[in-house]
């Protein structure tokens, strides 16, 4: 297990991020895009983000489970009803929202990148761990699960 497997929470890392993302823009070459426009787009995406978050959520607490990212061994249920019919991970899909979000709003070439560098994180030091697990616990339940839907859409 390498050091930095489950030990960042996924909303720590985004916020991490989104603060080298709005560094880049600082100093980065811009678009010229008129504010309410920039706002506008940003909402869009960041309104589509609070939905996979919000589903995810109501999903895990109806299944009565944790939502800990930390730790996925205390996980009592697989969940795959609702939005986990879309995605494996519709919290961390709600997370890139928020950083594409983020970086509309920016209106500026290089936080593009930062979206492209979570999602690279994520699946390295979150998912794949997470994923590890989740085949432990539920066996051939998670194999058949993860067979028929994608990890992030």
């Amino acid at each position: 297990m390498h050091p930095l497997e489950l030990k960042i929470p996924p909303p720590v890392v985004a916020l991490i991020v989104a603060a080298a993302m709005w560094m880049n823009a600082i100093s980065g070459p811009k678009l010229d895009l008129p504010f309410e426009v920039r706002l506008g787009i940003a909402v869009a995406i960041a309104a589509v983000g609070v939905t996979f978050d919000l589903l995810g959520f109501l999903a895990f607490r109806k299944a009565r489970t944790t939502i800990n990212p930390l730790k996925p061994q205390k996980t009592s249920a697989l969940v795959t009803s609702g939005i986990y019919r879309f995605s494996r991970n519709p919290m961390y899909v709600g997370l890139v929202c928020f950083l594409l979000a983020w970086a509309a709003f920016l209106a500026a070439l290089w936080p593009l990148a930062g979206p492209i560098l979570f999602v690279f994180y994520v699946n390295r030091f979150q998912i794949e761990p997470e994923e590890r697990l989740l085949a432990q616990r539920f066996g051939d339940d998670y194999m058949t699960y993860k067979a028929r839907v994608r990890r992030w859409l």
